[in-house]
């Protein structure tokens, strides 16, 4: 009689430990775009330790009014990480958003832009701000508008240096938590 409630046991925690293997990928998923997530609030990467991310240049316009987060304007980047698949075999996180890889990444290089057409305001001298007028120039100058003219669209190549700040890859912290989530798991599916 003992042979037969040490099957039914086999068997009850056989399907607890099926039933862990089928979830453990969602979770797994969960918990890599927690950790990508975290790293735009500590503005750093860990991978066996802590590697902050480039500060900015320079502080970003609009005063107290705006956040000098790194990376984060609207909140789109962070928004966008999401798992992409979880089987149990692979388990893919992402982001649709196109400029995520270059701030993941990082670029150093030339760019094309496309400036579009502008209209630009004039004062009664022609100029639009106190900086293009030179030092020696006795003109006192004045604020007042007096017509606007129309900048043409025209395309321009600038040097850009994008520092890498990464929030998604490969991270060995992230590594052991998984590993230990995963044991936890199958622990607790043999122990029922």
């Amino acid at each position: 009689m003992s042979g037969v409630i040490g099957l039914s046991e086999f068997i009850r925690r056989l399907q607890a430990v099926s039933a862990a293997y089928t979830r453990i990928p969602n979770e797994i998923a969960a918990l890599a775009v927690k950790f990508s997530k975290e790293r735009f609030r500590d503005q750093s990467w860990i991978d066996g330790r802590r590697e902050p991310w480039a500060p900015r240049a320079s502080r970003r316009a609009g005063g107290q009014r705006r956040s000098q987060t790194l990376l984060v304007d609207s909140g789109r980047l962070k928004r966008s990480i999401r798992k992409i698949s979880a089987t149990p075999n692979r388990v893919i996180i992402g982001t649709d958003v196109p400029y995520a890889q270059i701030h993941n990444e990082g670029f150093k290089g030339p760019v094309r832009q496309r400036v579009r057409s502008h209209t630009r305001a004039l004062t009664k001298f022609g100029i639009t701000s106190r900086r293009q007028l030179k030092r020696s120039t006795a003109i006192v100058f004045g604020r007042v508008k007096t017509g606007e003219t129309t900048v043409r669209a025209y395309n321009r190549t600038i040097q850009q240096d994008i520092p890498a700040r990464p929030f998604i890859g490969s991270s060995a912290i992230l590594d052991q938590q998984l590993i230990t989530h995963i044991q936890n798991r199958f622990q607790e599916a043999l122990n029922i």
